[in-house]
């Protein structure tokens, strides 16, 4: 892996000369490059941040999943971004589709989410208005943190009570049956929550990119091209002005571009 952006005096002499840049990161150097901003004078203040994948054309997924799109470096970075999390957000689809399991703790991790005051995993906080879930999977049955499920007032009662008898911890954050994305981000941060993942998939990222509450976006440039009609990484109406974010860093490689952007 090397470093394309910001570029320094060393960026291509290092990885000419096969040096660090040039080699497989560690998780320590990936978790550095990746951190979270460090709280202001007031405290730790919620930063959302999210992690997706794109080929050239655009598609965020193939036959339904991002996995045939990905590669071992995206999943490398996949799982350093999540262990530096304290809840990884993600919609009820992408939880059918990805067949999402709770977030394990590794070992080498420990001792940084220890002194961060983070738990051993962060929690998944699945999003869903209507409770649709098989609350029967380990998911919500046997994480090492209770599962969040933020939903609306409005929501379905026995949806609800089959949550909570299955251990998940339901969050309200919407006065409808839908859920507000800066009320979900508020509430989070209540919990301790402040730094924030999301994986998506494309529709709830375009609804947190149109509530304005998406501070950074970690996109891998995935070299494939797939045609068809896969949806793109954020779905849903169109804002009324794009927002434009800057980019922050750029890794590569093999032929894929792990970009980080935030907002401007």
């Amino acid at each position: 892996m090397r470093r394309l952006f910001p570029v320094t005096d060393v960026t291509d002499e290092t990885a000419a000369a096969g040096g660090a840049d040039a080699g497989e990161w560690s998780l320590a150097e990936l978790a550095a490059a990746y951190a979270y901003p460090e709280p202001g004078p007031d405290g730790p203040a919620p930063w959302l941040r999210g992690n997706m994948v794109s080929t050239l054309d655009g598609a965020a997924q193939h036959d339904g999943r991002s996995q045939p799109i990905s590669c071992p470096a995206d999943m490398r970075i996949f799982g350093v971004l999540r262990a530096l999390a304290d809840a990884v957000v993600v919609g009820a689809e992408t939880v059918r589709q990805e067949g999402y399991r709770p977030a394990r703790a590794r070992a080498e991790f420990a001792a940084a989410r220890e002194a961060a005051g983070q738990g051993p995993a962060p929690a998944i906080a699945v999003v869903s208005a209507s409770l649709d879930l098989d609350f029967s999977l380990p998911l919500f049955t046997s994480p090492l943190v209770p599962t969040l499920v933020l939903t609306g007032a409005a929501a379905d009662p026995q949806r609800v009570a089959a949550a909570e008898r299955a251990g998940a911890r339901v969050v309200v954050a919407g006065e409808g049956a839908g859920v507000d994305p800066g009320r979900a981000v508020h509430a989070l941060a209540e919990l301790g929550h402040t730094r924030l993942l999301t994986e998506g998939g494309p529709r709830l990222l375009g609804q947190l990119i149109a509530a304005d509450v998406l501070d950074e976006l970690c996109l891998t440039v995935s070299p494939m091209l797939t045609a068809g009609d896969a949806q793109r990484i954020a779905g849903g109406p169109s804002v009324t002005f794009p927002r434009r974010f800057t980019l922050s860093s750029m890794l590569e490689e093999d032929g894929f571009l792990f970009t980080r952007y935030r907002r401007a």
